[in-house]
């Protein structure tokens, strides 16, 4: 009797390690998705902050522009907004993207309208804060679609490693659920905005 105890004890013992092993690891791609989220959240930052400065900068040469102004100044606080309640309700989950990347789809779209008018005034294209603007901003995109590819890696690691058995049995018992890939429904918001003022 004592050999058969100790032999589910044996048992018993190498499930919860086996057990711990799956939570842990859970629990460190967890992280890296987190991780992941946060250099978008920065970069996504970085950017509502330049458009401000992009609209201050060509409102004086667009006179007869002001919807398009508008409209991206309408554009970024719904991103904003979007951006901050995902943040309120613990960051990116299942279905908690959608939001934010409708509305980042409708600013991408306002941005390539406020360049393309602004190739209507060459006085704006030869301003030395219109390029520097223009460099930060692509300097930004750029940013966005490099920590947006990362963070896109690591919650496939997260949702993958979540439905491999026999983490599948665990995860949501330890309160792991998958989270959304940070993708962009539009086809052309996809493309960068051209930015392009030479």
């Amino acid at each position: 009797m004592s050999t058969m105890l100790m032999i589910i004890l044996g048992l018993v013992v190498v499930l919860v390690l086996f057990g711990i092993s799956i939570y842990n690891r859970l629990i460190q791609l967890k992280n890296q998705v987190n991780n992941a989220w946060s250099q978008i959240d920065v970069q996504l930052q970085r950017r509502y902050d330049l458009i401000p400065n992009l609209v201050e900068a060509v409102k004086g040469y667009m006179t007869y522009e002001k919807g398009t102004l508008e409209a991206v100044i309408n554009a970024r606080n719904q991103a904003q907004a979007a951006r901050s309640k995902l943040e309120a309700s613990g960051g990116p989950t299942e279905g908690s993207l959608k939001e934010l990347a409708a509305a980042e789809t409708t600013l991408k779209g306002a941005m390539t309208n406020i360049f393309a008018l602004a190739e209507n005034y060459p006085a704006l294209r030869a301003s030395e804060n219109m390029k520097q603007l223009q460099e930060e901003l692509s300097s930004t995109e750029n940013k966005v679609a490099f920590s947006r590819q990362a963070y896109n890696d690591n919650a496939m690691m997260y949702n993958t490693s979540q439905q491999q058995f026999p983490a599948v049995l665990f995860a949501s018992l330890f309160g792991h659920h998958p989270v959304d890939l940070f993708q962009l429904s539009d086809q052309e918001a996809k493309k960068a905005p051209k930015v392009s003022f030479s």
